[in-house]
């Protein structure tokens, strides 16, 4: 069985209650670096996050054993769950849900999730037109396109909006910034999620 677990945006008073029974009893436990850091998983047990084609192969075979995929923020928001789901049998995967970067970047700013948009530029290059003809979008960015770059397409369609920029979401060094399209900084940022509202 593979269950693909939440563990929030980061920092642990962000995670679900319940989440450490998963941990306990798996015989793997499968996540990046840094989730299986923040988790605490003992390295007999810790399993690095491969390309996902080696995963599906290592897994496979492992479909008996109790695994724990750990999924930052909500894996179901475009998260490792979906992954799962479509690449193991029905019955196979359970999903525990977390709270998404999204979410907790909205709160922080204490913004309305209400008619939001959601999506995310990871490994894909949005329809700005499409995206902009929302009053409220949510995406979760990578290096490629970020803060920056998004603000640059708002600006190249003469639209007036404000870009509120959460940055490595609940660690020490998370850093909350917004301003209007024209005010957003040529520069590099953590990981991070921007929310587009009008100005």
């Amino acid at each position: 069985m593979i269950t693909v677990v939440g563990i929030g945006p980061g920092r642990n008073d962000l995670q679900l209650k319940g989440l450490n029974q998963y941990l306990a009893q798996a015989t793997l436990v499968v996540g990046s670096k840094r989730q299986l850091t923040t988790m605490q998983v003992p390295k007999e047990k810790a399993y690095p996050l491969p390309r996902l084609a080696t995963l599906k192969a290592e897994l496979v075979t492992k479909l008996d054993e109790n695994i724990v995929i750990l999924a930052s923020g909500d894996p179901l928001l475009y998260g490792i769950g979906t992954w799962a789901i479509h690449n193991f049998p029905t019955g196979k995967v359970k999903v525990v849900p977390g709270i998404s970067s999204m979410q907790y970047c909205f709160h922080q700013f204490g913004l309305s999730m209400n008619d939001c948009y959601f999506t995310s530029s990871h490994g894909r290059r949005p329809d700005f037109d499409f995206l902009l003809a929302h009053e409220k979008v949510a995406m979760v960015t990578d290096r490629e396109l970020g803060p920056y770059q998004i603000a640059q397409e708002i600006l190249k369609r003469g639209q007036k909006r404000r870009l509120y920029i959460g940055e490595n979401l609940s660690y020490p060094d998370e850093k909350l910034t917004n301003g209007l399209a024209d005010q957003v900084q040529d520069r590099e940022y953590g990981l991070n999620v921007v929310i587009i509202t009008n100005a």
